[in-house]
């Protein structure tokens, strides 16, 4: 666990576990990792191929980045699917609103504007800011200051930090690994999917908001693949 980070006993009683500094400088890849990275740089690219050789690229996106709502929103345990997301898009009136589609909804829209954001403002905390606001407007957890980062601790699972699974960074701590955090997101040095796979796991440590954090987090990983050209917007490449 010192490698990733530590906890820290708070004056409050509870141990917060604070992240060692980002991003680790003796990350090995060794063979077996290797081959998993290799499959699955092969993997992305047939998935851009594929873009190229439909007759309409822009609707192939619109499909994936639906398909992609849904089974995120299904992780935070949404009943939603894909068929009524599809259906309330075509005929929003003739049809009940439940508050899982609104979630999936929020996520489409929140995906496609940053995309488009992404054409004038690089992946930052700025963005991710903007990304968490467009996924909280009017759903669960929209008491819980969509859009700012968060000025008090936070914890997962249990009722109290005392006695939850994990406790996050402490404020100030969160701050120094955000700031780390966004440092790393401008590095094009390393192989794209070992960032965005070190940029997932070091966001859901840090879990900057009160709530929303594994949507906004599932979230950036295409949106870096898009920022790193490794995924694209079809045949305009935009």
């Amino acid at each position: 666990m010192a490698r990733a980070g530590h906890f820290v006993q708070q004056a409050a009683g509870f141990k917060a576990f604070v992240p060692a500094d980002f991003p680790p400088r003796d990350l090995a890849i060794d063979a077996g990792r290797t081959r998993l990275l290799t499959a699955a740089h092969h993997a992305l690219g047939r998935l851009v191929g594929a873009a190229d050789f439909v007759p309409n690229p822009d609707l192939f996106i619109a499909v994936y980045v639906r398909r992609e709502a849904v089974l995120s929103s299904q992780i935070e345990g949404t009943q939603g699917t894909l068929d009524e997301l599809f259906q309330f898009e075509v005929s929003p009136e003739g049809m009940e609103r439940p508050r899982d589609l609104e979630e999936i909804v929020n996520y489409v829209r929140a995906l496609n504007r940053a995309r488009d954001r992404l054409e004038d403002l690089p992946l930052s905390v700025r963005l991710v800011r903007e990304i968490h606001a467009d996924l909280m407007a009017g759903v669960r957890g929209r008491e819980r200051e969509p859009g700012e980062i968060r000025r008090s601790q936070n914890w997962i699972g249990g009722s109290t930090p005392a006695n939850a699974a994990f406790v996050p960074p402490p404020v100030h701590e969160m701050w120094q690994a955000l700031d780390q955090w966004e440092k790393y997101l401008h590095d094009d040095s390393s192989d794209p999917l070992i960032q965005a796979a070190l940029m997932h796991a070091q966001f859901e440590t840090i879990h900057p908001f009160l709530d929303g954090n594994g949507r906004v987090g599932r979230l950036l990983v295409p949106l870096l693949l898009q920022e790193r050209r490794v995924l694209t917007r079809g045949r305009g490449r935009r």
